[in-house]
C-alpha cells in the first residue's frame, strides 16, 4: 500500500514538473508558424527580453529624428510624447489579460510582466512589442505563441496620439508592468 502511495505521489510530482517547462532560460531563437521570436537572456540579471525577430528598435535608444537624445528631454524637461488617455492603457491591459489561458493564468498569478510597445511617431500605431520577465519566473513557462498573440492584438487594436514633441521622435516607447488578472477575461 505504501509503495502504491509513493508511486502515485511520484507520478503526480512528475506531471507537475513536466508542466513547468522554462522556455527562456538561455538566449535562443524560436522558429514558429510563420514568425520568429528572439529570446535574449542576461544571466547576470536573470532578465529575459523576448521579441519578434523582425523588430528594428528593441535595443535602440530614444532619439529625435535629427539623432539628438530624446530620453534626456523626457526625463529632465518633462517632455511627454503621447497624449494621455485611459482608453489606450485599459485596452492594452485587457489584451494582455485575455491572451492567457486559465492554466497559464494560474501559473502567473501574483507576478508582473513588463510589456513595451514601440510606436510610430507619425501615425501613433504600435509597430513593435517586446516583453521582459525573469527567466525563473512563471512568465518563462508561457509559450511564444501567447506572446505572439499579444503582439498581434496590440498592433491591430491599440493606437496613440503623439504630441508635437512625440512627432519629433524617431519612435516612441510606452511600457507598463502588469499582473495578469486572476479572473478569466471574456474571450
Amino acid at each position: 500500500m505504501n509503495k502504491l502511495l509513493v508511486y502515485i505521489l511520484l507520478f503526480h510530482l512528475w506531471g507537475t514538473l513536466q508542466a513547468q517547462t522554462y522556455y527562456y532560460n538561455e538566449t535562443k531563437t524560436f522558429y514558429e508558424n510563420g514568425y520568429t521570436y528572439q529570446c535574449d537572456t542576461d544571466m547576470r540579471t536573470a532578465r529575459v527580453t523576448l521579441y519578434n525577430k523582425e523588430n528594428k528598435y528593441t535595443y535602440e535608444r530614444l532619439v529625435f529624428k535629427d539623432g539628438s537624445d530624446a530620453n534626456g528631454a523626457m526625463v529632465f524637461h518633462g517632455m511627454d510624447p503621447l497624449e494621455n488617455d485611459d482608453w489606450t492603457y485599459q485596452t492594452g491591459v485587457s489584451i494582455v489579460d485575455k491572451a492567457f489561458s486559465a492554466e497559464e493564468r494560474k501559473r502567473v498569478t501574483g507576478k508582473e510582466l513588463v510589456v513595451t510597445q514601440l510606436i510610430d511617431s507619425s501615425t501613433g500605431k504600435v509597430i513593435e512589442v517586446y516583453f521582459n520577465f525573469i527567466y525563473t519566473a512563471p512568465f518563462a513557462t508561457i509559450p511564444v505563441s501567447t506572446y505572439r498573440k499579444i503582439e498581434l492584438e496590440l498592433k491591430e487594436k491599440v493606437w496613440f496620439t503623439p504630441t508635437a514633441d512625440g512627432k519629433r521622435m524617431k519612435f516612441i516607447m510606452n511600457s507598463w508592468r502588469q499582473e495578469v488578472s486572476r479572473l478569466p477575461a471574456d474571450k
